[in-house]
């Protein structure tokens, strides 16, 4: 997600795996088993009838307390396989989790004997493979006792914006306190820093010949091409940014990772730099064309597994740094199953005395993605050097740290500079603060992050303090600055005019459109991308993952707007929707539209992970069925209320009867439909209950 001076890319949405889209409290599944727990029912909505048997009166039995002393059952475990996986007959990438390395090559070949199946990656050492295959060949696989769980294998990108403006480097080491930390001394002399990214131009001269080991991780099938300098998926000795396969149209689409090494070694010029590569290149992205990269989350768990080697192997490595991300959680993201190998991975390398530091993410709300919305990585926002929060930065509880991260220059290949913005450019910041502090004063992980954040200036807004990361005061002991008190904006009603199409009566459309809906582009207002706004309001937030990738589109003259929910205090049926999809005939401009089919992609785990709707075109099929089957309509209401939460008519904290909520509803919705199940009743009620309504 940058902006470029010469160069803009844009944002896209791709199609990708999810863990469970909103977080809510659920019974205990059922044992486990191969195949997936029933369908869940959509809440039950009070009626105001009694229950019981009619005429009689059924006393409830009281169960006698347990002994004081006795033993809770354990909590039965979770299902093997990821919800969803076994309805999927298209066939999914998959991490296959085994209890040990010893099992992989015996579940690999059990796996090469199923129809529709493959193994792609068969990592040595490792206690996992990949996989595709369809849900019936995954479903099989699950009943081997060795395999552990079965997974998509999720996707994450960098977490970066190009500036359109210069800016300083030296300005923001100034702001941060690390030129004061350079002229005592600490300039991270002993210490190993490791950027786990998109490669590296390690013959920069800013490096100074500072990159002493290399790494590539690569995956080259489901569409992906590899970026390792040998072709292959991985490459134990080269994370070359320059390789053939990283340049497009005469721009190199890897020059995150060298950017982000440069703000690391601007931080601590002594330390050591260990570049690992983890992305791939996709050459048609989400439906939409242009060339973006993509980083699996089996490549990450390698890079992961790598650092921890380097650092048995007597490698200082101080602090490893992930500016990337997927997914979106408004909280930790601890519990999460689907994601607990990437956690239990992290937490190793704490274990070993490695930081682990991560960029929360550019959404604007209050979360952060994975990594960084575990609790164990040090999760960093951005600031401007005026201690202003961004408009685009995610904020909130789940952050440890701010950073400048406000059009910072830095390097990218071929020796020259770029200016980016981002909490990818904040990370590195606080990943080269990390080795300066390990080199004055070491300690463990945790206690260094600790001194940082005690030190920081306090930035205050809403109820939630997070600290600016101050070295000066870390390190030397001085005075953080005062604290800063920002107030989010109060949200104004859209302008006469505005993309918000209820302030009119929206034309139904005729079963048969005048003209094939089209995802090409059209003339519209788009969002401001000036990143200089104060912090947002916070908003309902749904729990996440997603994926986020950098397209480059055959032009770049413009920067990307930031996408935000819309503000309309009306909601639109699937009909009204459906002319918004249709080329030339809706109110909201097609800018605006594919950020709220981005917003979708993010919370829902059925689109587009069981049903495509990332284009126009492909919502309106969904929206105006051809064939109005149970399936059809259910999955049509349901996309109609996704984007009127996108666009601000209802949010999930609104009531849909009684004690339901939205947010409730759309969870026991998806889970049914995940399961095969389209019950009429759920159709029902996001029509009238949700679709229908007319006030947020």
């Amino acid at each position: 997600m940058r902006l470029r001076a010469l160069v803009a890319m844009a944002l896209v949405l791709t199609i990708a795996p999810a863990v469970p889209a909103l977080a809510e409290d659920t019974p205990a599944p059922p044992a486990a088993s191969a195949s997936e727990s029933p369908p869940v029912s959509p809440p039950a909505v009070p009626d105001g009838g009694s229950g019981g048997t009619e005429g009689q009166e059924t006393p409830a039995a009281t169960p006698a307390p347990p002994p004081a002393d006795a033993t809770p059952p354990p909590a039965p475990p979770l299902p093997k396989l990821e919800a969803g996986l076994a309805s999927d007959g298209d066939g999914a990438r998959v991490i296959v989790e085994l209890a040990a390395p010893a099992e992989a090559a015996p579940v690999a070949g059990e796996a090469r004997q199923l129809p529709d199946a493959q193994v792609v990656l068969e990592p040595a050492d490792t206690s996992f493979i990949v996989v595709e295959g369809t849900g019936d060949s995954l479903a099989k696989l699950a009943e081997d006792p060795r395999v552990l769980s079965i997974r998509r294998d999720r996707t994450y990108s960098p977490t970066s914006l190009k500036a359109l403006s210069s800016g300083s480097l030296a300005t923001s080491l100034q702001v941060i306190g690390a030129d004061k930390a350079h002229a005592a001394g600490t300039r991270g002399a002993g210490q190993t820093i490791a950027i786990i990214d998109t490669g590296i131009d390690a013959a920069h001269p800013d490096f100074g010949g500072k990159v002493v080991a290399q790494a590539c991780f690569s995956a080259t099938d489901d569409g992906a091409q590899s970026l390792c300098p040998n072709g292959q998926t991985s490459d134990p000795g080269s994370a070359d940014a320059n390789t053939a396969a990283c340049v497009h149209e005469q721009v190199n689409l890897c020059d995150h990772g060298t950017h982000v090494a440069g703000i690391a070694h601007a931080v601590a010029p002594d330390a050591d730099i260990v570049a690992i590569q983890v992305f791939s290149r996709i050459n048609d992205c989400a439906d939409e064309g242009g060339v973006c990269l993509t980083a699996f989350e089996s490549t990450i768990l390698l890079a992961l597994e790598h650092v921890a080697k380097l650092k048995e192997e007597g490698r200082n490595v101080a602090a490893v740094n992930l500016s990337l991300g997927g997914g979106l959680y408004e909280g930790t993201c601890d519990a999460e199953p689907e994601l607990s190998a990437m956690r239990s991975r992290i937490d190793d390398l704490r274990a070993k005395g490695v930081a682990v530091v991560a960029a929360a993410g550019n959404e604007g709300v209050p979360g952060a993605g994975a990594p960084g919305c575990f609790s164990g990585p040090v999760t960093v926002g951005a600031t401007g050097d005026d201690d202003t929060v961004p408009h685009w930065s995610n904020y909130g509880s789940v952050l440890d740290l701010f950073a400048p991260g406000l059009e910072i220059e830095s390097a990218v290949p071929g020796g020259g500079h770029q200016v980016y913005s981002g909490t990818s450019m904040s990370t590195p910041f606080v990943t080269g603060a990390l080795a300066l502090m390990a080199q004055k004063a070491p300690g463990t992980p945790d206690a260094l992050a600790e001194q940082l954040e005690k030190a920081g200036r306090p930035i205050t807004y809403g109820t939630v303090t997070t600290p600016r990361l101050d070295l000066n005061a870390a390190i030397a002991g001085g005075t953080p600055g005062p604290p800063v008190t920002q107030t989010p904006p109060v949200p104004e009603d859209p302008p006469a005019g505005s993309d918000d199409p209820s302030d009119e009566p929206t034309e139904e459309p005729s079963d048969e459109p005048s003209e094939e809906p089209s995802p090409e582009p059209s003339s519209g207002p788009s969002p401001s991308a000036t990143p200089s706004d104060p912090v947002p309001t916070p908003i309902p937030l749904p729990t996440v993952t997603i994926t986020v990738t950098v397209t480059v589109p055959p032009t770049k003259t413009t920067a990307p707007a930031v996408c935000t929910r819309g503000k309309s205090t009306k909601t639109l049926s699937a009909a009204q929707w459906a002319v918004e999809a249709t080329r030339g005939k809706g109110k909201i401009s097609d800018a605006t539209l594919g950020c709220y089919l981005g917003m979708v992609t993010k919370a829902s785990k059925v689109f587009a992970e069981v049903t495509p709707a990332s284009t126009p075109a492909g919502v309106y099929k969904v929206l105006k069925p051809a064939k109005k089957t149970a399936k059809a309509k259910l999955e049509s209401e349901l996309l109609a209320a996704w984007l009127n939460w996108a666009n601000g008519g209802v949010n999930f904290t609104a009531k849909i009867k009684e004690t339901a909520t939205l947010k409730t509803v759309l969870t026991s919705v998806e889970k049914a439909r995940l399961k095969g199940s389209s019950p009429a009743a759920s159709t029902a009620m996001l029509k009238k209950q949700v679709n229908a309504r007319r006030t947020a």
